[in-house]
């Protein structure tokens, strides 16, 4: 697993963005410190910002990294990764308030919220060219106007990057309409998640009443400015029955959606404590997915499957299994070796309870 939150000393006073560099040249920037040497705990760098050291991983390892330094707190984030030959999954958390309680969810809301957009729009400034940044929370639009207005200043200044925003849609209303139809958000993706066709399931599995109705109506404000949507489900043994219910629904009413992602549960967080009782051996019984996916090709509906490992979806439907999983919190078990599907595989999250995970997979 790949550490994102490292220890850290520094002489400024304030938290600051600075991307580092392992060497010096003429493509310096007043927003990256260079690298002065590194020891067996760490490396220490020189900014604008003055002298910082970071501990836990090496220069080399950190080159090219956009670093929110927090001298305070005495730690370091990693915001943005560098390629470096990888194609690295940047996400940035903009709150860890949110206003539903669903009974899997990976990051337990918190009451208190930590504002730090102008931190993060310098970050995603940074970011290296062509990126695709993730926004997520929480829920991030409980401050949709600081997140629009972030949004808005890194798409006018840097027109090589996207975003995808994870929401639960309950606070676009009509007047949004119009800012969000505008140009900029052609670069902009919002995946919204949607477990039941049924109000009471969706609302249950979300812990918030009236959660579906509130849902629908921001879809079509969605819908109205023309937006970018991908449809997000996890599969559930408390929702996996009602799922061709779903899809016939989608199918009919939703299909101006770009794609519709059907994932696998993560074992974390709320889901922890409940597994036994959520998560749904899709390799014992595929059938139900299989028959969602089938309905939502059938009307032209793009689905894909994430957090399945390849070899446990029949082959037929395996070229619709993503690697969906963040490179820095994936795994593989010791069965996997030798499989020909591995570049092309989610494996499991690295919190993935490993006889499970063994006792499900083998090489293709």
């Amino acid at each position: 697993m790949i550490p994102l939150t490292l220890p850290s000393v520094s002489e400024a006073e304030l938290p600051f963005v600075t991307r580092l560099r392992l060497s010096s040249g003429e493509n310096l920037t007043p927003n990256d410190s260079c690298y002065l040497g590194e020891d067996s705990a760490g490396a220490t760098f020189s900014g604008a910002h003055g002298l910082f050291a970071i501990d836990g991983a090496s220069a080399e390892a950190l080159d090219g990294d956009v670093m929110l330094v927090s001298p305070g707190q005495g730690r370091a984030e990693r915001l943005l990764r560098s390629a470096r030959g990888s194609n690295p999954t940047n996400t940035l958390l903009v709150t860890e308030r949110c206003d539903q309680l669903c009974v899997m969810c990976s990051q337990p809301p918190k009451k208190t919220h930590d504002d730090r957009f102008d931190l993060l729009e310098q970050a995603a400034l940074l970011a290296e060219p062509g990126s695709l940044i993730g926004i997520t929370g929480g829920e991030p639009t409980l401050y949709k106007d600081q997140l629009l207005a972030m949004m808005e200043s890194v798409l006018k200044q840097r027109e090589d990057i996207q975003f995808h925003v994870l929401t639960n849609a309950q606070h676009f209303i009509a007047n949004d309409v119009e800012r969000l139809a505008g140009p900029a958000y052609n670069r902009v993706t919002w995946g919204v998640p949607i477990y039941a066709r049924d109000p009471k399931l969706h609302d249950r599995i979300v812990g918030k009443e009236g959660a579906f109705y509130r849902l629908e109506e921001g879809l079509a404000v969605l819908l109205d400015a023309g937006c970018r949507v991908e449809l997000r489900t996890v599969l559930l043994s408390t929702n996996a029955a009602a799922l061709p219910a779903l899809a016939t629904y989608v199918t009919t009413h939703l299909r101006f959606i770009e794609v519709w992602s059907i994932m696998q549960l993560e074992h974390i967080g709320f889901a922890r404590r409940r597994w036994p009782e959520l998560y749904y051996r899709h390799d014992h019984d595929f059938a139900t997915v299989a028959a969602v996916l089938d309905r939502a090709h059938l009307h032209g509906v793009h689905a894909q499957l994430f957090n399945f490992p390849r070899c446990t979806v029949p082959a037929a439907y395996r070229h619709l299994a993503q690697a969906s999983i963040s490179d820095w919190k994936r795994k593989f078990m010791p069965e996997c070796a030798g499989c020909g599907e591995q570049e092309h595989c989610s494996g499991f999250f690295e919190w993935h309870p490993d006889d499970e995970a063994s006792a499900m997979v083998g090489p293709i």
